[in-house]
């Protein structure tokens, strides 16, 4: 559930600059857990975050932001050695406790495969 009251900020301004997130949920054909930590950057309508953690080495996403909409690509590797790629578009939602949820429609450009997921931001 969102909200946009006074007491929590608009999911469209909030900066991402500092935030941690944490998988949630994802499709079958995704590699991202809760064991995965992505750690996020803004500076104005750039976006950037590197991340880790799961079946993932060491991964990187690089994109833009249009209000509460994130669009990037975003590239890893993971433990069994190979690399992988794909674009995303996400919606960011603010939870009634003000943490960041982040929607993400994504799809592999590596490989074949699509899904969503969930990532929720970790205070």
């Amino acid at each position: 559930m969102t909200t946009t009251d006074a007491a929590h900020p608009s999911s469209s301004t909030i900066d991402l600059e500092g935030k941690v997130f944490t998988g949630v949920s994802n499709s079958p054909t995704g590699q991202v857990s809760s064991a995965t930590r992505f750690r996020y950057h803004q500076d104005n309508a750039v976006i950037w975050a590197d991340y880790d953690g799961g079946e993932i080495v060491r991964g990187f996403l690089v994109g833009t932001r249009d209000g509460e909409r994130l669009h990037f690509r975003y590239t890893h590797l993971s433990v069994d050695g190979t690399t992988a790629s794909g674009v995303c578009d996400s919606r960011i939602e603010v939870l009634t406790d003000g943490r960041l949820r982040v929607e993400e429609n994504w799809a592999w450009e590596s490989r074949p495969g699509k899904g969503t997921s969930v990532i929720e931001e970790i205070r």
